[in-house]
């Protein structure tokens, strides 16, 4: 009988489902279709609002269950969150020198910042179950929020458009490994920015 490694239960199936979102939102990418590109991003990161809070229901995961769910979330997240947005903002007009590097900075950030919280992370599971209550530096997964609104003022700054985007790209980018306190979303923030990404969401698809 053939087997698979890894784990498939439904703790992990909105990481996977975050991950294929970003996939076609960069083959999305590639061919030109930038709104569809935006949705992708925006529903990746949907999805990984809440793929912790479903993976903590299941209170009997074995310690390795807990450990590949960390890696296996920060692995996605380098691609929906980093590779992903540093495509579509170089297809975007981040072509020049500048944005090159921008775009590596942020890149690199992203990995930084993965990287620390693994291992925080992974030590504050063997010291506690709370929750965590504050992230140390911005989430990498805030560009699934940011990128969408800045999108969405495509037509209103026009020429200004990809300057507003290398400076949006590379203070998410510096925020990534700034040593902040940002205060975990409580379910009604997360509500908040749910509406407001959809609304832009909306207005990309000229919806209204």
């Amino acid at each position: 009988m053939i087997s698979f490694i890894g784990y498939y239960n439904y703790t992990v199936i909105l990481t996977y489902i975050s991950l294929f979102c970003s996939i076609a939102g960069m083959l999305f990418t590639v061919n030109g279709w930038y709104k569809m590109a935006v949705l992708c991003l925006a529903l990746s990161g949907l999805c990984d609002m809440f793929d912790g809070k479903i993976a903590r229901r299941k209170t009997d995961r074995t310690d390795d269950e807990k450990c590949f769910g960390i890696q296996i979330d920060s692995l996605c997240d380098m691609v929906c969150f980093g590779a992903f947005p540093i495509l579509l903002a170089y297809s975007l007009g981040m072509r020049g020198p500048v944005g090159i590097v921008i775009l590596a900075l942020y890149g690199m950030n992203g990995v930084i910042r993965l990287g620390y919280f693994n291992v925080c992370e992974t030590k504050r599971q063997e010291e506690t179950e709370e929750v965590r209550k504050y992230y140390s530096g911005l989430p990498i997964t805030s560009i699934a929020v940011v990128l969408p609104l800045v999108f969405v003022l495509h037509s209103m700054l026009r020429s200004h458009f990809v300057i507003a985007l290398h400076v949006v790209m590379l203070i998410v980018g510096v925020l990534f490994v700034t040593n902040i306190h940002v205060k975990k979303p409580k379910n009604s923030t997360l509500a908040i920015l749910v509406g407001i990404v959809a609304a832009a969401i909306l207005k990309i698809f000229h919806v209204f």
